[in-house]
């Protein structure tokens, strides 16, 4: 696949990019170089290869399942500005 200047005037446009005329032929061939980077990969053999969330393979720390004390309901709301039977009370944002 190969991209000319008429092709990446339409991205532009369709991306709402403002490319200056005398800027669109290198932008043309910077996008050809990076198709043909794409091709290449293509190329690479990946049969057997395990598809990786990341590229190290590390396990991720677990913390306990444990149920905390809670009933501090009384100690958060202090905090809040505004607070009506256990409840943060904010102002109505939508009529």
């Amino acid at each position: 696949m190969s991209v000319d200047d008429a092709t990446v005037r339409k991205i532009a446009r369709l991306a709402r990019i403002e490319i200056h005329e005398d800027k669109v032929t290198k932008m043309a061939n910077e996008l050809n170089g990076i198709l043909n980077w794409i091709e290449m990969l293509n190329e690479v053999d990946v049969n057997g290869v395990e598809p990786m969330a990341s590229a190290v393979a590390i396990a991720l720390p677990m913390r306990d399942d444990a149920v905390t004390d809670g009933n501090i309901q009384s100690s958060i709301l202090k905090n809040a500005p505004k607070a009506d039977s256990g409840f943060f009370v904010v102002p109505k944002s939508v009529e």
